[in-house]
């Protein structure tokens, strides 16, 4: 699919992240005004709430844009979200008969605060990226037992907090917690000394369920991508998650890229999971290309520096698509809702440039990054902001979900010191 011309001009630049075939949805406000659903077309941002009102979008009896989130719209299923994009389409196309009407209902994006996009109902996050998950068992047991016995077989996952998921552009503060070395008698209570990110992308569930589904009907309940930092506390998890896994070293905070890029918006961009080793049960198997091909970028620029670019990768690294992950969640008969969401869990390339948390790029410390300021890290250090940047690059435009960045802050003093 070519780029489809905008009479916003700046939606017509080739490597602008929010052309008309993308249209991605967001929570802007201005100059203090109470946040509102809002739709980026190039550097403005349409009001949906306004749009609404005026009439210019109908899409239910009752309103659906007269809140600060999206999920009204999930709810409502693919059938609206398919006569959504199509109405937006009509509006903002190249020559549209109502073009007067809805540029006085757009926004500078420069003029803009970005928030949450949706309100997160439930957050999942998976380890389905075999090259982070390979990697990581390496350090810990050895190429030859690397990945746990049912990696293979099932997407492997843990239930997180939702109240942890931030929007990009929220400070991250260091956590406290109690750690322990190798060589350490006993765990001591002190601010976490490894932390990390991890590169993920988060897909949100739109139509809910309360029974099993299949993996083509789990793609069918997907409602869009943003990209998703997991911040991780190394040390605490190494002394925390025997037997039952990540606890309080990934509570601290999951940023998300401020705008929801929807499904359609990457149609264009399907490709196939890796071919497996093992093969998956039938509740599991590949129905079709369920993968995007996404670049994925990750840069760290310490307090007052430029910023350095440390890891490339593709989310099409992934073992098990978003699809396979919600499936595979729905089989208990677990209840999923609509703003679920799914952490892909880390997307790592084969090649050390294309690792995508720190743990990997500096092999746990060992092998320390050298930044463009000459500054080495093998954690993050107080004032480092942290960067992912994704895009789909198609036939004369780019598909874009604005940065989803984060600066991490000093530990608070004790919190129980008295």
């Amino acid at each position: 699919m070519p780029l489809l011309k905008s009479w916003v001009a700046s939606a017509n630049d080739a490597a602008h992240p929010f052309p008309l075939n993308n249209l991605p949805y967001g929570v802007f406000s201005v100059d203090g005004d109470d946040p509102r659903c809002g739709v980026a077309i190039g550097g403005m941002i349409l009001d949906m709430q306004a749009a609404e009102e005026t009439g210019l979008i109908q899409l239910d009896d009752t309103p659906l844009f007269d809140v600060p989130y999206w999920n009204d719209l999930m709810e409502e299923g693919p059938a609206v979200w398919a006569a959504l994009r199509e109405r937006l389409t009509a509006l903002l196309s190249d020559g549209a008969a109502e073009q007067e009407k809805v540029e006085a209902l757009l926004v500078s994006a420069m003029d803009a605060e970005l928030h949450m996009p949706f309100a997160v109902s439930e957050y999942t996050d998976f380890y389905a990226g075999k090259n982070h998950a390979f990697n990581v068992g390496t350090m810990f047991r050895g190429p030859e037992n690397a990945l746990p016995p049912n990696w293979l077989h099932i997407p492997i996952g843990y239930n997180g907090r939702a109240s942890s998921v931030v929007v990009s552009g929220t400070d991250v503060r260091r956590p406290w917690g109690q750690l322990k070395g190798p060589n350490d008698a006993a765990p001591r209570w002190a601010p976490c000394a490894r932390f990390d990110i991890e590169l993920e992308m988060g897909a949100i569930v739109g139509t809910p369920s309360d029974s099993p589904i299949t993996v083509q009907e789990a793609d069918d309940h997907i409602f869009g991508y943003v990209l998703l930092n997991d911040w991780s506390a190394r040390d605490i998890q190494a002394w925390e998650y025997q037997p039952l896994g990540p606890f309080q070293a990934k509570a601290t905070a999951n940023s998300i890229s401020p705008w929801i890029v929807t499904k359609a918006a990457l149609e264009p961009f399907r490709c196939d999971t890796p071919e497996r080793e093992v093969e998956l049960l039938d509740h599991l198997k590949d129905c079709g290309p369920m993968l995007y091909d996404i670049d994925l970028e990750v840069t760290m620029a310490p307090e007052g520096k430029e910023a350095t670019t440390i890891a490339r990768t593709n989310y099409k690294e992934m073992y098990y698509s978003a699809a396979q992950q919600l499936a595979h969640h729905t089989t208990s008969g677990c209840p999923m809702n609509a703003g679920d969401l799914l952490g892909s869990g880390t997307i790592s390339g084969p090649s050390k440039e294309s690792r995508g948390s720190l743990l990997e790029l500096s092999w746990g410390g060992k092998e320390p990054l050298t930044l463009d300021s000459g500054e080495e890290r093998s954690f993050i250090a107080d004032g480092d902001t942290l960067t992912l940047k994704g895009a789909a690059k198609g036939d004369g435009y780019t598909i874009g979900f604005g940065d989803c960045t984060g600066t991490v802050l000093a530990a608070l003093e004790d919190p129980y010191a008295r």
